[in-house]
């Protein structure tokens, strides 16, 4: 056995576990800014939590998800 015979499976391992971290974490900072809920997912969810929202509040709540901006950290 040669040297090359463990170092090529070791780099592609390395080189392998690097792009699909990067490719995993450009997917899922895609996913997060397309995020949009409709208003029953957001009464559902509040109902999930023990809050029951009238509309008022449901509507605001809307419009605050609809406004929210990502940190720097997830824009990139």
């Amino acid at each position: 056995m040669t040297v090359w015979s463990w170092v090529i499976p070791i780099l592609t391992l390395i080189i392998g576990l690097v792009g699909g971290f990067f490719g995993g974490a450009y997917y899922l900072r895609k996913q997060i800014s397309n995020m949009q809920m409709d208003e029953k997912q957001l009464q559902a969810m509040a109902r999930s939590m023990g809050m029951n929202l009238n509309q008022k509040q449901l509507k605001q709540m809307s419009r605050n998800m609809k406004n929210m901006k990502l940190p720097n950290k997830l824009k990139k």
